[in-house]
C-alpha cells in the first residue's frame, strides 16, 4: 500500500485528513511538527508529503502511483519496442524516435510541462497521450485541444467555462477544459493560434491553479498538467507576437523535438505496415505493399508527415483491387512517389528560417493544387481553420486583405 505523511500542527484537522487518506487505501504517519516529521521519514520513507485543502488533498490522492509501477509501465512500452517497433502508439526503432521515447519516459513521472515542437503531423498528440498514460495522472482525464480549430470569441469560454446568461446564447452553465480535464492532463495544441489577451490568462492559471469561469466572480481551483505543442518554431513565434515570452517560459520547462518522417525513412516501411494492417482489420481483407512503392516511399518528402503517410495508404488500399499495392495502385493525390509522381519541388536556401519555410511550402502547396484550401490543409496535416489563419497572416505581413472573398464561409 503506498503510505503518506501529514504534517499538521492542528491535531483535530491531521485526525481528519489522516482518516480520508487511508479511506483511499494508504497507510498514514501524522507529524505535528518539522522535527515529527523528520523522524516519521526515517522509520518510513513516504509516498507522498503534502498539507493542503480537502479538494486538493482529494485530487493528489487519486493520482499517487508508486513510482515502481511506472517504471514498469515504461519497461513494458520499451519490450514492446523491441519486439513490435512501437512504443505506445508511437512507431519507429530509429535513434531520433528512441530520443523522443526516453526523453517521455523521464519527464512522464513528474508534473513539470512539457513543450512538444515538430512539424504538422509528426504526432505531437501522441506524445502528449503517451506522456499522460505513463504519468501519475493516467487514471485521470486526457483531453487534446487544438487552438486553431476554435474561434478566437469562443476560446475564452471553451477554456475557462462560462456561467448561464453571461453572453448571448450561454443558456446553460458550460464547464471549460480546465474543469472537465481536473486532476488529468490538457494538451493546447497550436498553443501559438491562442489570442494574447487569453495567453495572459492562462499564464495566470498556471501560476496560481486558479481561475474564473466565463461570467463568474468566483474563483475555482484546477489541478491539471499542461502540455503545449506547436509546428512552429516558439522563438519565432514570440518574435514574431504571436507567443508571449513569459508564457514560452512559464511552458517550455521540458522540450521535446519530434523529428519529420523525411529524418527517420527507416522507420517508414514499419510504419505503412502498421497503418495497412489497420485498415485491412478494419475492412476486413489483408494486402501487402510491393517493393516498389517502398522505394517510391523512401524517396517521398512527405511535407505532412505521418499524417500524409497514413492517408495515402489507406487511399491505396481502397483503389487496390489485387492483394498487393503497386506503384501504379498509388492515387495521384497522395503524390507519394519519385519523378513519375511528377512532385512539385520548393528550394530553400541554408538559412532560411521555419517561419518562411512554412510561407513557402504553404503558399507553394496552395497553388499546387489550385488554391483549394480543403486539400491543401489535408496535404500540409492541418486544420482548415489553421491554413486560414496563415494566409490572414501571411497577407497581413505583405499589407493586403485576403484576397478570395469566399474564404471566411469555407471555414464556417
Amino acid at each position: 500500500m503506498p503510505h503518506a505523511l501529514l504534517v499538521d500542527d492542528d491535531s483535530d484537522a491531521a485526525e481528519t485528513m489522516a482518516m480520508l487518506i487511508a479511506n483511499e487505501g494508504f497507510t498514514v504517519a501524522t507529524a505535528g511538527s518539522l522535527n515529527d516529521a523528520r523522524r516519521q521519514m526515517a522509520l518510513q520513507e513516504p509516498d507522498i508529503v503534502k498539507p493542503m485543502s480537502l479538494k486538493q488533498l482529494k485530487g493528489v490522492l487519486s493520482r499517487v502511483t508508486r513510482p515502481s509501477a511506472l517504471k514498469a509501465a515504461a519497461g513494458d512500452m520499451q519490450s514492446i519496442l523491441d519486439d513490435e517497433g512501437h512504443f505506445g502508439e508511437l512507431w519507429g526503432r530509429s535513434q531520433s524516435m528512441r530520443k523522443v521515447y526516453q526523453q517521455i519516459v523521464r519527464v512522464a513521472g513528474t508534473n513539470v510541462s512539457v513543450f512538444i515542437t515538430g512539424e504538422s503531423g509528426t504526432g505531437k498528440e501522441v506524445v502528449a497521450r503517451t506522456l499522460h498514460d505513463l504519468s501519475r495522472r493516467r487514471a485521470q482525464p486526457f483531453l487534446g485541444v487544438n487552438c486553431g480549430a476554435i474561434s478566437p470569441h469562443l476560446m475564452e469560454s471553451e477554456i475557462f467555462g462560462h456561467e448561464k446568461g453571461s453572453f448571448t446564447g450561454a443558456d446553460r452553465q458550460h464547464l471549460g477544459f480546465f474543469e472537465r480535464t481536473n486532476g488529468g492532463t490538457l494538451l493546447l495544441d497550436e498553443i501559438t493560434e491562442m489570442p494574447l489577451d487569453l495567453q495572459v490568462k492562462l499564464l495566470r492559471v498556471l501560476e496560481t491553479g486558479t481561475f474564473m469561469r466565463v461570467g463568474s466572480t468566483q474563483v475555482q481551483e484546477t489541478d491539471v498538467r499542461i502540455v503545449a505543442a506547436t509546428n512552429r518554431n516558439p522563438a519565432e513565434a514570440v518574435a514574431k507576437g504571436k507567443l508571449r515570452e513569459d508564457l514560452l517560459y512559464r511552458l517550455n520547462v521540458f522540450p521535446i523535438h519530434l523529428p519529420p518522417l523525411r529524418d527517420r525513412v527507416e522507420d517508414i516501411p514499419l510504419i505503412a505496415e502498421h497503418f495497412l494492417e489497420q485498415i485491412g482489420e478494419r475492412e476486413g481483407g489483408v494486402k501487402k505493399l510491393g517493393g516498389d512503392v517502398l522505394e517510391r516511399f523512401a524517396a517521398y518528402r512527405w511535407p505532412g508527415n505521418v499524417r500524409e503517410l497514413r492517408n495515402v495508404v489507406y487511399r491505396a488500399y481502397v483503389m487496390t483491387p489485387g492483394p498487393t499495392i503497386h506503384d501504379d495502385g498509388l492515387p495521384a493525390s497522395g503524390q507519394a512517389g519519385g519523378a513519375s509522381a511528377a512532385v512539385p519541388t520548393v528550394t530553400l536556401r541554408v538559412g532560411t528560417t521555419l517561419a518562411e519555410a512554412d510561407r513557402l511550402l504553404t503558399l507553394a502547396t496552395l497553388e499546387h493544387l489550385g488554391r483549394h484550401k480543403e486539400k491543401t490543409a489535408a496535404a500540409l496535416g492541418i486544420s482548415l481553420k489553421t491554413l486560414y489563419n496563415r494566409l490572414k497572416e501571411y497577407a497581413a505581413e505583405d499589407g493586403e486583405p485576403l484576397s478570395e472573398p469566399g474564404t471566411l464561409d469555407e471555414v464556417r
